[in-house]
């Protein structure tokens, strides 16, 4: 039996070159024009919940055990009895994956936060409690009001060519890459149940490049203190 509801699947945009066919698409995606929005960057780790009952990666039913999440379990001790109700989703970053980022400060970034399993709080929320937590959160690549579908397009594949924040490298060809994409939502608060219709992501084709024995080999992924020549 799960403690809390995972984190809900985010549908993609109809024009994510990285649809695969287990993806859903939200078509409903222009329902957040006209209101005020966040874009973040979707970085390259693992989903991880941070709650007061534990540590959690995709299931809810029982805290991870993962090796690369290890390096959480101090900061959850440090924050499980000031959260409450509140659920910290985040971004592993710890284990390298198809990308290699080379300017990380942090090995988790927050991207949501979830009251009580029935709402999402809203961004301003999200950096207020991070704020007061000190955790960073992931970064934003675009705030504000898009009032047609096709300046929201517009801008979401302006953003998609960029490079992001953290310096990203393909781990197969070893050069520089994109970001991996971005995730669009309210900047208000919003329902649990109206997730899969606010959110919508947009991720770059072929964004995958690990198979299913890369957790045999992993790699800790350095932060910027550690690298000599920063």
């Amino acid at each position: 039996m799960e403690i809390s509801d995972k984190y809900g699947r985010t549908y993609h945009y109809p024009f994510s070159p990285g649809v695969k066919n287990d993806d859903r698409i939200n078509h409903e995606w222009q329902n957040i024009c006209g209101h005020d929005s966040v874009f973040t960057e979707k970085l390259d780790g693992e989903n991880t919940c941070i709650s007061q009952f534990g540590l959690y990666a995709r299931s809810h039913s029982a805290p991870t055990q993962n090796p690369w999440a290890k390096h959480l379990i101090p900061l959850w001790e440090q924050l499980k009895d000031k959260l409450g109700d509140l659920e910290i989703f985040g971004e592993n970053l710890y284990a390298i994956h198809s990308i290699e980022y080379k300017n990380l400060d942090s090995h988790f970034y927050v991207f949501g936060i979830r009251d009580g399993g029935k709402k999402w709080l809203s961004w301003e929320d999200v950096k207020f409690w991070c704020g007061v937590l000190d955790l960073p959160v992931v970064p934003v690549l675009f705030e504000g009001k898009i009032e047609t579908p096709e300046e929201h397009k517009k801008i979401v594949l302006s953003i998609a060519n960029t490079r992001g924040s953290f310096d990203p490298y393909d781990t197969i060809t070893g050069k520089p890459t994109t970001i991996e994409g971005l995730v669009s939502r309210p900047s208000a608060e919003f329902l649990v149940e109206d997730f899969s219709t606010l959110v919508s992501k947009y991720v770059r084709k072929d964004h995958v490049s690990t198979d299913e024995h890369w957790t045999r080999n992993w790699k800790r992924a350095k932060l910027n203190f550690e690298n000599a020549s920063r």
